[in-house]
């Protein structure tokens, strides 16, 4: 796998897969197409690492076999910024279509490739807290009849009921308030428990961001309780703009070999890296549409030198000299007399070879 924010990425509204993929292709880039079309999203894609784990083709072969698949329509390589600031990077990426697209749906898909939303995202989004729970979800018990009189606080609920005095007629029947009648011991309560997180649907995007540091480095592990005391600070990040991604980032950037207290260096990263606040952007009055966002500039690389350029400008994924190359080679068959040259200098050379 590449490292967060690089290699592959399928692109959207492909078919499904069939015994017959790559069909019209020769067999070495079928071969290529397979094993790129079954990668997980964020597997390496350079030429390297592919030779590495397909031993027969070398490094030449391989490229090639790129060079034909970007022609063909399946893959385009790019390049964008991630990040903002001071912590701008350019991540390099190959987008991978197992249907083949020609130039102007890659032309436009790639236009549209602007925002980091529209990549798969690194964290699932929230969970829907309570508030936003579908009114059936929330709907009261049933009021008790005489028969379905609740147990007493200090009998369990599957104990068979105990002897109950007549009830008379003039005095309605007591029950249990619900609060009383749910609660449980081993459960803990908002008042009981270290932390005011207690149940998966009122965590925040700042809570949930911390607690999955440990996932990303396990030398940032935090507890619950961890997470609770650090959260206004997280959530002060999120509210001057910042994304999970680029909090994630600040806070697990340059760590040291050794941490005795992740939940302090946190604290002291949080409070010593936060991000200047911003103005608001006043909006003229009389307009209901929010100023639009700056595109972030995405840049295709060309799949055989890597020289970059705007997706218009590289067609087929190849820059002009490149592409007239590949063309080129393509439509001229190679003169006689040059083949008939190579096989006897390589006949001479393997001569040269024989031991004395």
């Amino acid at each position: 796998m590449a490292k967060p924010g690089y290699g592959k990425r399928s692109a959207p509204d492909q078919q499904p897969r069939t015994p017959h993929d790559f069909a019209l292709l020769p067999a070495r880039e079928r071969y290529i197409a397979g094993f790129v079309d079954h990668l997980p999203d964020g597997a390496a894609m350079s030429v390297k690492q592919l030779t590495r784990q397909l031993p027969l083709y070398g490094q030449q072969a391989i490229s090639t076999s790129l060079n034909a698949l970007s022609v063909a329509g399946h893959l385009r390589r790019v390049r964008c910024p991630v990040g903002t600031g001071d912590e701008t990077r350019w991540a390099f990426r190959t987008f991978w279509s197992r249907t083949a697209r020609d130039n102007a749906w890659w032309t436009t898909y790639l236009a549209t490739e602007t925002a980091p939303q529209a990549t798969a995202p690194a964290h699932p989004p929230a969970p829907t807290t309570a508030a936003e729970a579908p009114a059936t979800d929330a709907t009261p018990p049933p009021p008790w009849t005489p028969s379905e009189e609740p147990p007493p606080p200090g009998q369990p609920e599957d104990s068979p009921p105990a002897a109950q005095p007549p009830v008379s007629a003039a005095v309605p029947p007591q029950r249990t308030p619900p609060q009383a009648r749910e609660a449980k011991p081993a459960t803990p309560t908002r008042d009981s428990a270290p932390t005011r997180h207690t149940a998966a649907t009122e965590l925040s995007p700042a809570y949930l961001t911390l607690a999955r540091l440990g996932r990303a480095d396990h030398r940032l592990a935090l507890s619950a309780h961890d997470c609770a005391a650090l959260e206004p600070l997280a959530t002060q990040w999120l509210d001057r703009g910042v994304t999970t991604d680029y909090l994630t980032n600040a806070l697990t950037a340059g760590l040291p070999t050794q941490i005795d207290s992740p939940a302090g260096l946190l604290r002291r990263r949080l409070t010593d890296k936060m991000p200047p606040q911003l103005p608001a952007t006043n909006t003229p009055p009389g307009t209901d549409t929010p100023a639009p966002v700056p595109a972030r500039r995405i840049l295709v690389e060309c799949t055989d030198c890597g020289r970059p350029g705007p997706p218009q400008a590289l067609p087929d994924g190849l820059c002009r000299p490149c592409h007239q190359a590949h063309t080129t080679a393509g439509d001229s068959p190679p003169d006689p007399t040059q083949i008939a040259a190579v096989k006897a200098h390589m006949a001479n050379l393997r001569h040269l070879l024989k031991p004395v």
